[in-house]
């Protein structure tokens, strides 16, 4: 979805600057891409090219928890249970939305198994985010999406299917209808 929505975005005319963990697709030409390997990171460029820029987009979820502890050596098998405590991981498009300065914006997505519009909208509010785009696990390494784009009164202002190409022209073209300025 991430390379869908930066292709839409620099067809409408757009910079993009791409923030990705790592991932077997390939970004558009013409795309500014840092590479991360940790949530950490992850939140470090993004707050730093954040600032320069208009909107954000969350596509995705780099992952929300990691393991307290990260061994340096194979754990060896004892014939015992293993205990791995996994702890939350920052929240990207949260702090984002947090640091919001005025005329930025922030897109999320929320990708739930049940209750996806309440939890969606939940989700919308917690991160201070402007538009929320809710999907669910089908989306996963598929060429197809089906969303629903809210907004923070609960309406949904476009319900979108088909290719991911379709859905982030459809919601780039929502986008800048509603939130960019030009």
């Amino acid at each position: 979805m991430g390379s869908a929505l930066a292709t839409a975005v620099l067809a409408a005319g757009h910079e993009v600057v791409v923030v990705s963990g790592p991932v077997s697709v390939a970004y558009p030409e013409g795309s500014e891409v840092h590479n991360v390997l940790t949530t950490d990171d992850m939140l470090r460029v993004a707050k730093k090219l954040y600032c320069e820029c208009d909107g954000a987009i969350g596509a995705a979820a780099p992952c929300d928890y990691m393991p307290r502890r990260v061994e340096s050596q194979k754990i060896a098998k004892t014939g015992q249970p293993l205990r791995i405590e996994l702890i939350e991981t920052a929240d990207v498009v949260a702090t984002l939305g947090q640091q919001k300065k005025p005329g930025q914006w922030v897109v999320g997505f929320a990708l739930e198994t049940e209750d996806q519009r309440f939890r969606a909208l939940v989700k919308l509010e917690r991160k201070h985010c402007d538009l929320m785009v809710s999907n669910g696990p089908s989306a996963i390494d598929a060429n197809h999406n089906e969303v629903e784009l809210l907004d923070a009164s609960g309406e949904v202002l476009a319900s979108i299917k088909g290719t991911k190409q379709h859905v982030a022209e459809t919601l780039v073209t929502e986008i800048e209808h509603r939130l960019m300025r030009r």
